[in-house]
């Protein structure tokens, strides 16, 4: 069993450095195309291309490491009013149904691959690129978000402070 905790563990690391990365990316492609815009260049329609999916994976990525690490966004307004027993239940309620989203979003993400992969689907901008290779990071993001959630439905930390400003 700690094998897989350290694998998952690693998966999620991973993901979000891999994330990371594509953030470094986005950076460097940026300034390249506007550099060779300003010199009267036409950029290569791969650099267009790879910034758009850098953006999509890099978030999807990172989310489950992100919501590991209390790094969304929520509003503790109301869970800092309520009384501990009170933010239990309500935390990990919100979880639970936090949760429940992501098992359904990363079943949809399964059916949108497998639909892609039957259909042979293709983005077709500046090349032609199996739409499936895109659309993998739905199940695979929202089924780790979906343990990450689970986590802090039966763990010991809750999402919720009860702190609000904290992060401020």
């Amino acid at each position: 069993m700690r094998v897989l905790v350290k694998l998952y563990d690693a998966v999620v690391v991973g993901l979000a450095i891999l994330a990371g990365m594509m953030l470094v990316w986005l950076m460097i492609a940026v300034i390249a195309s506007v550099l060779q815009r300003n010199l009267g260049m036409q950029p290569a329609a791969w650099l267009f291309v790879s910034t758009e999916y850098a953006m999509f994976y890099l978030t999807l990525l990172g989310a489950p490491w992100l919501l590991r690490h209390r790094g969304h966004v929520y509003i503790e307004l109301v869970t800092a009013a309520l009384p501990k027993t009170a933010l239990n239940w309500f935390s990990r309620f919100v979880s639970l149904l936090c949760m429940l989203v992501c098992v359904y979003m990363a079943i949809k993400g399964v059916e949108l691959v497998g639909l892609n992969l039957t259909r042979r689907d293709l983005d077709v901008r500046a090349y032609f690129f199996p739409t499936w290779i895109l659309n993998v990071a739905f199940p695979v993001s929202f089924g780790l978000m979906a343990i990450e959630f689970l986590k802090f439905v039966i763990g010991p930390n809750l999402m919720h402070t009860g702190q609000a400003g904290l992060k401020e």
